[in-house]
């Protein structure tokens, strides 16, 4: 479907229809209502009540149109989408005309409406978490047909370019602990930086900064999370990576230019904002009269906050921290620039290393074909970190659960 046909589609056919039974069925029922009657529906009502029977079958045909043409199933000419959309919905609009009387319940028609809209939107975003995990599946299953699932997952050597073994010739080698270990490395490095602070700012603005710094204050924490990353990543690469090179030999130590480091500390500043401004949100909504409980028995500011304040809101912070770590696990730019694009299984955060998500990119975007073992790999990748993501989700939830009920 072109823009053309879209444009024309919406506004010489769907906006003049939708506008024609508005106006059909707000004139119907002022025709038809008593003026003297105590209790009267708002023309309003009946004029949307047109144009939501108009839009029904409308909405439907287009959609199952696009669903055929986009999954190529069958190829409908546009024409005669619109032609059977705007004729299935002018039927639908008479039909919805021909029942518009003082009896009619519209507000409760409208009511119906509204929550299938709803439904519908609900739907959606299910429908395309179910696709999203369904397309990693059948891809990475077509992976594990040729590389051995157990190999993948304890390999340590990532060498899908082929390695060559004696007279063996080349072999390609598919073990993800060296990526799955620098995303959990850098990661760590982000949440050792992102969490403390983020949380003490959160605790300083809702329980000791005044009204006037507190304006100030988080909205200029705030303006961290809109500086782009690849700026966060020019940043980590020519200031802090450098920097850290320095440090390390000045005690001694040698520490790689695209080291793990670097990526760490620059992704935890970034995280900054989300775990500060999420946190600052929880704490502010406990209730006063616990702080104020606290403080009658004799309890110092600080005591009332490490034993009532943060307990209570010990739910929302654990979300926060939840959403800043998977802000860090799918985090792809930064590292790219300031820590390289090398598998490398070590404990030692001043070498290079990569994560999951720079080796997805890199095998999704290079010139190998797309049933080659290198581009299916990222499928592979993508299936462990989802069920690693979705472990991770349900023992947070717990943890959310378990506190919840204990200080409700």
């Amino acid at each position: 479907m072109t823009t053309t046909y879209l444009a024309q589609y919406l506004f010489a056919g769907l906006l003049p229809l939708a506008l024609f039974g508005y106006l059909a069925g707000r004139r119907k029922i002022r025709v038809q209502q008593d003026p003297g009657a105590r209790y009267k529906a708002s023309e309003n009502l009946f004029g949307w009540y047109a144009v939501t029977r108009m839009l029904l079958p409308a909405v439907v045909v287009s959609a199952g149109a696009t669903v055929l043409d986009l999954f190529d199933l069958m190829e409908v000419p546009w024409p005669m989408v619109a032609a059977t959309a705007l004729g299935l919905g002018a039927g639908a609009m008479w039909i919805g005309l021909k029942a518009i009387n003082p009896g009619l319940r519209v507000r409760t028609a409208l009511e119906k409406t509204i929550v299938r809209v709803l439904l519908l939107a609900s739907l959606i975003s299910i429908l395309t978490t179910i696709g999203i995990v369904l397309s990693i599946v059948f891809e990475a299953v077509h992976f594990f047909r040729i590389v051995n699932f157990w190999d993948f997952l304890t390999g340590t050597t990532w060498n899908p370019d082929g390695a060559t073994v004696g007279e063996g010739g080349a072999q390609h080698l598919f073990g993800s602990v060296p990526l799955f270990a620098g995303t959990f490395m850098i990661t760590a490095i982000a949440m050792c930086v992102a969490i403390p602070v983020g949380l003490f700012s959160a605790i300083c603005m809702s329980e000791y900064a005044s009204l006037r710094i507190r304006r100030i204050a988080k909205p200029a924490l705030e303006i961290l999370a809109g500086i782009p990353t690849v700026v966060y990543g020019f940043f980590a690469a020519i200031t802090v990576s450098p920097f850290i090179v320095r440090l390390a030999e000045s005690v001694g130590l040698q520490a790689d230019f695209t080291n793990a480091l670097s990526p760490g500390l620059v992704m935890g500043i970034m995280i900054i904002p989300l775990v500060s401004s999420l946190s600052d949100d929880v704490i502010s909504s406990v209730p006063q009269s616990l702080r104020e409980g606290s403080l009658a028995l004799g309890a110092y500011p600080s005591e009332t906050i490490k034993r009532v304040v943060l307990p209570a809101a010990l739910p929302g912070i654990v979300s926060a921290c939840l959403l800043a770590i998977s802000r860090a696990v799918g985090e792809t730019m930064i590292v790219v620039m300031a820590a390289g694009l090398q598998p490398n299984l070590t404990w030692n955060p001043l070498e290079g290393m990569t994560t999951v998500n720079v080796r997805i990119v890199d095998a999704l975007t290079g010139d190998q074909a797309f049933d080659s073992p290198e581009t299916l790999a990222a499928f592979g990748l993508g299936l462990v970190l989802l069920v690693l993501t979705l472990c991770l989700n349900i023992v947070s939830l717990t943890v959310i659960r378990k506190f919840r009920q204990k200080y409700e």
